[in-house]
């Protein structure tokens, strides 16, 4: 009997760690430190809660079906914003709103692909994108990562096919934190658009980027659409995981596609995380700058904690993550099961987020700090550097 398509891919690897932790105890003086998950577990600000609240109680539309590409106001000014802060046109119509960031990538690759096409992710790569491409017949063609966890275009350019329909960049990056510089995304989408590809960029965690200017200039081409596809999380700017809001934009045309897919499946998105995603980006960017603040900060105690680790090779940092080559004869999985028993710390191996064999994966960990502060990531190294396999 063929596999189901679930069966084509592997655990969820976030669920797959937390079972590491059954039937393991925990010293009141050595408390669990989990690294393994980005996502803020904090509340959203009190003010958006009222918000929330506000909106709860008095919006009678926000308890029903709502459109199914999103509110109105909402796709207008995630436009705005984007116009804005790239430097480039981009109209309401070309923005739809979805249920988190994970949908939109879902829906985005639903309106390219059929059976035995192929898509190009560079490694480490985002373990759910690789998991919805197996889960729709989709070949994954792995594209190992150059110097720096930067992906060279040439490198990717040998690798397109007849059969290859887009290629997917994720910047700042999960699992590795880099930035990539504006120059290569540029390249990226050159590529892209000579071949007749899709360039889609996961920039879930933009609003964490340390630059000060635009991580790229894409939107400024006036045919952008024909090649480009960004997608977006409000889950990370405003802590709103639970109510499931991202956003994509491209062509009009393609969110035609994007609609059919959205209809099928949620038939719109969360109602309420929309409204309070609006509220955020009205009223927010003053505290949504000093969350900024706080993950840069955590990012240069990252930094400066490496010293005490001497035989371990950061190998990127950024956004939410630090990503390692760690110095043990033993693979990362194995290494990060050890862990929690030895140290209480969880985290993801390498494993995770590369093919099934690779030298690299079982060499490698990842470190996602956003809710752990200073001085938390000083215990976290500690921890490490006591370590004896």
């Amino acid at each position: 009997m063929a596999l189901s398509r679930t069966q084509t891919t592997f655990a969820p690897p976030v669920m797959e760690a937390r079972r590491w932790l059954d039937g393991v105890t925990f010293a009141d003086d050595k408390p669990l430190l989990n690294v393994s998950q980005a996502a803020p577990v904090d509340l959203p600000p009190r003010a958006l809660r009222e918000a929330i609240a506000e909106v709860a109680m008095n919006v009678p539309q926000a308890h029903l079906y709502g459109p199914v590409l999103g509110l109105p106001d909402l796709r207008a000014r995630v436009a705005a914003t984007w116009a804005d802060a790239y430097g480039g046109a981009v109209a309401p119509d070309q923005v739809a709103i979805t249920s988190g960031c994970n949908q939109a990538f879902c829906a985005a690759i639903a309106t390219m692909v059929a059976e035995g096409d192929e898509v190009i992710l560079p490694t480490p790569w985002y373990f759910n994108h690789k998991m919805w491409l197996d889960m729709l017949g989709v070949r994954t063609v792995p594209l190992p990562a150059g110097p720096g966890l930067i992906p060279e275009v040439a490198a990717c350019a040998e690798r397109i096919t007849p059969r290859t329909r887009a290629i997917v960049l994720v910047t700042p990056n999960n699992p590795g934190g880099v930035e990539y510089p504006a120059e290569v995304v540029r390249a990226f989408y050159e590529l892209a658009k000579s071949r007749g590809l899709a360039l889609i960029i996961d920039e879930t965690y933009r609003d964490f980027d340390s630059r000060s200017t635009a991580p790229h200039d894409l939107f400024t081409d006036p045919d952008w659409d024909e090649t480009l596809i960004q997608l977006y999380s409000f889950s990370k700017a405003y802590r709103l995981t639970g109510h499931r809001v991202g956003a994509i934009t491209a062509a009009t045309a393609r969110l035609a596609e994007v609609e059919k897919f959205l209809d099928t499946v949620t038939i719109c998105p969360n109602q309420i995380g929309q409204y309070a995603a609006l509220w955020g980006m009205e009223n927010l960017n003053q505290w949504l700058a000093g969350e900024r603040d706080e993950i840069l900060a955590r990012r240069a105690a990252i930094v400066q904690a490496d010293a005490t680790l001497p035989d371990w090779t950061l190998l990127g940092v950024g956004a939410y993550f630090a990503y390692y080559q760690h110095p043990f004869d033993m693979p990362s999985d194995q290494l990060a099961q050890r862990l929690v028993r030895d140290q209480a710390v969880l985290m993801l191996p390498g494993t995770m987020f590369t093919p099934d064999g690779d030298a690299g994966g079982k060499q490698q960990m990842r470190i996602a700090f956003a809710n752990v502060d200073s001085a938390g990531i000083s215990q976290l190294f500690d921890r490490l550097a006591a370590f004896a396999p």
